[in-house]
């Protein structure tokens, strides 16, 4: 069993604790507590149910488990003070209060006020018109201040809360916020009758959206192919948009890197999409779990046919590959008035490293965090996940 909080693992197999893969000097006894707190975190632990569990119940004095408990959060970076990870709820007991994601069951399992479901939380559909008269289906999920977050290529308002590549990052989202998101052009529940996938267009697609809605400020979410829309949209509208979050995207599509084999890798892409889209195809979900998510569990890495079937025809799927190479959003990013934090992962072959750098750059004040990974798209066993959620939450907190 692991349990993932924030960049720790505790790792029941290995009795390992680590942090951002290294691992965490703890003595068995301290790790025991650790691991009974964490298992029974939906409850106050009372010290002598502490000292039963872990000193089988021999004679311990109140010294002692105090030392121990501060070996834990020395451990975990917490103090007595901050107590963000174990709280002491005086002349009670002890309670984990970091939310936890845990694996190595039949199932995932969160604390209660973060759970991952298979259903969005009264997620409502609803419909508009783009304008270009494209048809449009948006969602609202969860309750709070709006968070919008910007279209990326393949998207599925209904499948995506059941996709286990997605449904953790639609969770953590709709948990403190109104999530408010949307099937772009050609993809989902939108309309596929579309021959215009510009970036022009997309950025209509946005504005459609929050105008609708009636939205006039809001934080903005751009994930992969969605932040070149996102920053455009916040070039455009700076009045609009209060704080600009930016994942794994880039200024430059394809089209226009530096990279030698850009273009050829670009179209060669787009040509297995047009000759092995939707089909149960080992070569195109290999290639693209391979770009996307090569460290993902199993069960992440059969995502890809699936969504293949449910987002887009083969003809779109290309169509707007195509599109996402062309764009280049360099020259409009000095016009990025809204604080912005760019996220990116060191490793990843979906999106060099260095365009996630180069958008940064290209805005003035943003900052940029680089997230030890190979994943693109980050599933929730990745440790990077937990400081993703970190970082997502105490930007947007400020």
């Amino acid at each position: 069993m692991k349990y993932f909080f924030d960049s720790f693992v505790l790792d029941t197999a290995l009795r390992e604790l680590s942090n951002e893969g290294g691992a965490v000097k703890i003595e068995p006894k301290v790790f025991e507590l650790l691991l009974h707190l964490v298992e029974n975190r939906d409850r106050l632990i009372s010290k002598d149910e502490l000292v039963t569990s872990v000193w089988a119940g021999r004679f311990i004095s109140d010294a002692a488990v105090s030392s121990a408990l501060r070996s834990v959060r020395k451990a975990l970076g917490d103090d007595g003070k901050s107590q963000r990870y174990v709280r002491t709820i005086h002349g009670h007991g002890f309670r984990f209060v970091a939310a936890i994601v845990e694996t190595g069951s039949t199932h995932e399992r969160t604390t209660p006020d973060n759970a991952v479901s298979d259903e969005p939380p009264n997620q409502d559909i609803r419909f508009c018109h783009s304008a270009d008269g494209t048809r449009l289906a948006y969602a609202t999920a969860g309750l709070g201040a709006p968070l919008v977050k910007a279209a990326n290529w393949l998207s599925h308002l209904e499948f995506d809360w059941q996709s286990p590549v997605w449904k953790h990052f639609f969770n953590e989202l709709a948990s403190a916020h109104q999530l408010i998101h949307y099937d772009a052009r050609g993809n989902g529940l939108s309309s596929w009758d579309v021959s215009d996938f510009s970036l022009d267009r997309q950025v209509e697609d946005l504005e459609a959206v929050v105008d609708t809605l009636g939205l006039e400020q809001f934080p903005l979410l751009g994930i992969s192919q969605g932040c070149a829309k996102a920053a455009a949209f916040a070039a455009r509208h700076p009045e609009r948009v209060t704080k600009l979050v930016l994942f794994g995207g880039y200024a430059r599509g394809w089209q226009h890197r530096d990279e030698p084999n850009s273009v050829v890798e670009g179209e060669a892409r787009c040509a297995l999409i047009r000759a092995g889209w939707g089909r149960d195809n080992e070569a195109v979900r290999q290639m693209f779990t391979t770009i996307y998510m090569p460290d993902a569990p199993p069960e992440s890495k059969n995502w890809f046919t699936d969504l293949q079937k449910k987002t887009a025809s083969a003809e779109n799927a290309a169509a707007i590959l195509m599109a996402h190479g062309n764009v280049d959003v360099r020259g409009i990013l000095p016009d990025v008035q809204a604080p912005t934090l760019v996220i990116h992962s060191r490793n990843e072959a979906g999106v060099p490293y260095e365009q996630g750098q180069e958008i940064a750059a290209g805005i003035k004040d943003a900052r940029f965090v680089t997230l030890e990974t190979a994943n693109h798209i980050l599933p929730v066993s990745d440790p990077a996940w937990n400081r993703y959620v970190r970082l997502m939450r105490d930007f947007l907190e400020e």
